[in-house]
């Protein structure tokens, strides 16, 4: 688990811990946010008011955008959070961090396209279920690195066409890049409070999730959520390890099932994360996992060597890790 998301590490260290690792590079506001929580004694014994699993980093920035924190320097920022104190703590107590972010689809469609044959696909920790929607977008890759086909493109759309929304994704590593989309026949989600991407409410929350500086991921969620609206998706509500085998059931018969996940697992106990690693071992599913580094048991310990950046995902399927991601789906190195 990381340390912004542990519960039993103290609110100091996670802000630290998440300026250092998961901001930097990404967010020059958070980054300088989370640095000044991590050294204001004042604001940290704010923050140490809400329970332990609430005081996270992106739930306490993101309820307090969502309720009218402007992007300023962190003084600024912890002079407004002193006044609407109460706002942002009814917002934490009753939302939680459900990063709905289409883009990672980029990084899991080349697994699914390889699949033969129709997929059932699960999406676990589902949030407003867009990632349930790999075969409605449109995807440009970029070939990345030294090679001789570096700087070269390639379009993959969806059957009927081009899609609104555009997924674009650096790709470097040998893994061939899809020609054709995955043949989804059947789609559900699961989420401890799945989120309706026809309110209003919600989809605001969808956005303020959304890191300030990344105006194109919120370009996009706008058209994401168009998207999903159209095709209306099942998320049960419910624990993602009391729920998984009952839906798993549920999947047309002569589908390949894959349940697929994507910084979800690090919200759960180090044992939840253990009983559902021993599920997909066991459930006739394949496993598809884009986490953080030491989240999924196991993954972390078959790679050749530690990724250099601190922030990178690994993509593992069957527990086995594939590639290296940016965690919002704008590149992804597959492994040798």
């Amino acid at each position: 688990m990381r340390a912004s998301t542990d519960p039993s590490v103290p609110t100091a260290e996670r802000y630290r811990a998440f300026a250092r690792v998961e901001a930097r590079g990404m967010s020059a506001s958070y980054e300088r946010w989370a640095a000044g929580v991590a050294a204001d004694p004042a604001t940290v014994a704010l923050i140490d008011q809400l329970p332990a699993v609430k005081r996270q980093p992106n739930l306490v920035f993101s309820a307090a955008r969502l309720n009218g924190a402007a992007v300023r320097e962190y003084p600024e920022f912890a002079a407004w959070l002193r006044e609407h104190w109460s706002l942002v703590v009814a917002t934490c107590l009753t939302h939680a961090t459900q990063t709905n972010e289409p883009g990672r689809c980029a990084v899991l469609l080349p697994v699914l396209a390889a699949h033969a044959g129709p997929l059932a696909i699960i999406e676990v920790g589902a949030s407003a279920g867009l990632c349930l929607h790999p075969d409605r977008y449109s995807y440009r890759y970029r070939l990345a690195g030294d090679s001789e086909s570096a700087g070269d493109e390639r379009m993959v759309h969806p059957a009927d066409g081009p899609s609104p929304v555009v997924l674009d994704c650096a790709v470097t590593g040998p893994v061939p890049l899809p020609e054709r989309m995955p043949d989804i026949v059947w789609r559900a989600g699961i989420d401890l409070h799945p989120l309706d991407v026809h309110s209003d409410a919600d989809v605001a929350w969808l956005d303020a999730l959304i890191w300030p500086e990344h105006d194109d991921r919120r370009s996009r969620l706008r058209a994401a959520v168009a998207v999903a609206r159209q095709e209306p998706v099942e998320i049960v509500s419910g624990d993602l390890v009391d729920q998984i085998e009952a839906l798993v059931s549920r999947a047309p018969a002569g589908a390949t099932v894959v349940v697929f996940h994507t910084a979800v697992l690090a919200y759960l106990s180090e044992q939840d994360r253990n009983r559902f690693a021993e599920q997909m071992i066991r459930l006739p599913v394949r496993w598809l996992s884009n986490e953080g580094q030491s989240v999924v048991p196991g993954v972390l310990e078959r790679l050749a060597e530690a990724p250099a950046e601190a922030s990178a995902f690994i993509l593992a399927l069957d527990g086995e890790p594939i590639a290296l991601t940016q965690p919002h789906g704008r590149s992804v190195h597959w492994l040798g």
